[in-house]
């Protein structure tokens, strides 16, 4: 069974979180919310307090099958500014895991150069960030083991892409299905 991450700092982007964390969490995927703020309860951009399943500090990441950054400022700040997170990212790339990012998020992965020769999207304005990516102006990107999305707009499609390569399309399908996304009236 996949383990999967989700992160909280203050500022967080909330549905861009956790419409993502519910679309996994339908597939029957192990999600976890993490705190890195030291405290459980994290507020997010819009004043939407969530209680976290755990702190970062009692962790243990290696075990993580995926990363997941939600967007939002100060959330993605209060996110690049945490170095036990930004050292779990860059060892996570380097062994090949699978990591998300949303928004603002993805100029995460670019400032510690993991998006280099990669396609990837982010929230506009942000696309200077994404260090030696390649920009693609699209709602959801995937290149290898990294997937990327521009906004909250499009946090469904993020959570259907991420169920897809976890899982597989089907349960994607059936998972869209369910929610009646995309149906006709």
């Amino acid at each position: 069974m996949s383990q999967i991450y989700a992160f909280l700092a203050e500022g967080f982007e909330e549905v861009e979180c956790l419409a993502v964390v519910d679309l996994l969490r339908r597939a029957k995927l192990q999600v976890s919310l993490i705190s890195i703020t030291g405290e459980k309860a994290v507020t997010g951009s819009h004043h939407i307090t969530v209680l976290a399943d755990a702190l970062f500090e009692k962790t243990d990441l290696s075990n993580a099958d995926l990363l997941f950054l939600p967007g939002g400022v100060p959330g993605t700040p209060n996110l690049a500014a945490h170095k036990g997170l930004t050292d779990a990212l860059k060892n996570h790339a380097a062994n090949g895991k699978r990591l998300a990012a949303i928004c603002a998020a993805p100029s995460i992965l670019g400032g510690l150069n993991i998006l280099k020769n990669k396609k990837a999207t982010c929230y506009p304005g942000w696309e200077d960030k994404l260090t030696d990516a390649i920009y693609q102006p699209k709602g959801v990107v995937t290149d290898g083991t990294i997937t990327t999305a521009k906004g909250l707009g499009f946090a469904i499609d993020l959570g259907l892409e991420l169920i897809s390569l976890l899982l597989d399309k089907e349960t994607s399908e059936k998972i869209k299905s369910g929610i009646q996304y995309n149906d006709e009236k």
